[in-house]
């Protein structure tokens, strides 16, 4: 079940035929998800409730051919690796990896090697775009579960197809005290607004359940925690965190993909509007999350990044949207932001990992309920 098919429909642009982050040409997502073990926390034993997610952002040799890219931090308490590099050249090289915080440093080595492997130069060098949100309420995050085989596995397996819920790096993540994960939405904009496609892909693990809002409706107060236990408040009364400090951390990783034809300043820009559909749903970016944006275009095709002996152009001849006109992609990225986050909280299912502790699925029937009684349900689809 996603939000549309749910009745809910967020925003006034129309999405694209799959409602997701693939409707950008020649973008694919893979997972591979680790689900094992169940019982009180052995680090190193398990029990095991991670994984990655790969995104593949263009159809041609993503080793070679860099987009033009942009990011944006809104709390900067988490981690997405060679932002750096992105705001100095303005350009994104390779896969996307996304992870659990423990594991970035073997998904960054895993997407170097694949990247030297492919390139087959002995010369390469790769600054990889990996980022991560916390999953130790339900994983044995110690235990580095996650290996470079996992990142293989996700990348040859990357399709147009994008699961959602608890799978790849979302595998373990908790959203608004309820099971998040990976969700993805998208929109096609109208000829008269240049017709580009743009996408969004949330790993969902942040915020507190009193502020959930579901295209303006207040979710997390009509289902509280009185009718579904919060998984924070678990961790507590096992002796292993102080109740309150997860719901009000926790973070989230949002990629968006357009086929615009964006400059790296413009990509910035849209980088910076994902925080707007998180505002809508609920987070107030507090000191302790991690809320992380990247943007790239793919609508700048054989851009070179120049100095190699296969590329000695010196110039690169591109387009771009008049800014004046960048709007409506503005306007997509904050609808597709709050439907994937969502998508990804209709998508998980309950889980229950390390000690017993339990992330509970956002109910269906109760949330067309709510929806319904505040005349935000349109007719089931």
């Amino acid at each position: 079940m996603r939000a549309r098919e749910l009745g809910i429909e967020i925003g006034r642009l129309a999405p694209g035929p799959l409602n997701s982050i693939s409707d950008v040409p020649g973008v694919r997502v893979g997972h591979t998800t680790l689900i094992e073990g169940d019982g009180p926390l052995r680090v190193g034993d398990g029990p095991v409730r991670t994984g990655v997610t790969v995104i593949v952002p263009h159809d041609g040799d993503i080793w070679r051919e860099p987009l033009f890219a942009g990011c944006h931090r809104l709390n900067g308490n988490g981690e997405l690796t060679g932002l750096e590099w992105i705001r100095e050249s303005g350009l994104l090289g390779g896969a996307i990896g996304l992870t659990n915080t423990h594991s970035v440093g073997v998904v960054h080595d895993a997407l170097i090697a694949a990247a030297a492997r492919s390139r087959g130069d002995d010369e390469f060098w790769s600054l990889p775009v990996v980022g991560e949100t916390y999953d130790g309420a339900l994983n044995d995050m110690n235990g580095f579960h996650v290996r470079p085989e996992h990142v293989e596995a996700a990348l040859a397996g990357a399709s147009s197809t994008v699961a959602e819920g608890g799978v790849g790096g979302g595998t373990g993540a908790i959203c608004h005290e309820l099971k998040g994960g990976i969700g993805t939405a998208s929109r096609r904009l109208d000829p008269s607004m240049g017709g580009w496609t743009l996408g969004v892909l949330v790993q969902a693990n942040y915020g507190r359940r009193e502020l959930l809002r579901i295209d303006g409706v207040p979710v997390g107060r009509a289902i509280g925690r009185g009718e579904l236990p919060s998984a924070w408040d678990q961790l507590d009364s096992v002796g292993r965190g102080p109740a309150r400090s997860g719901a009000d951390g926790g973070s989230i990783i949002v990629i968006v993909a357009t086929d615009a034809p964006l400059l790296p300043h413009q990509c910035a820009r849209l980088a910076q509007r994902p925080a707007l559909g998180l505002g809508r749903m609920g987070s107030f970016a507090s000191n302790s999350s991690g809320d992380l944006f990247l943007a790239f275009a793919s609508g700048n095709r054989g851009v070179s990044a120049g100095g190699g002996e296969s590329d000695l152009r010196l110039t690169n001849t591109v387009s771009m949207v008049v800014d004046g006109q960048i709007d409506p992609l503005f306007e997509a990225t904050v609808e597709a932001t709050e439907e994937a986050i969502v998508n990804a909280l209709l998508a998980a299912e309950t889980m229950t990992g390390r000690d017993g502790i339990t992330a509970h699925a956002l109910p269906h029937d109760r949330l067309r309920e709510v929806m319904e009684r505040y005349g935000r349900l349109q007719a089931h689809r």
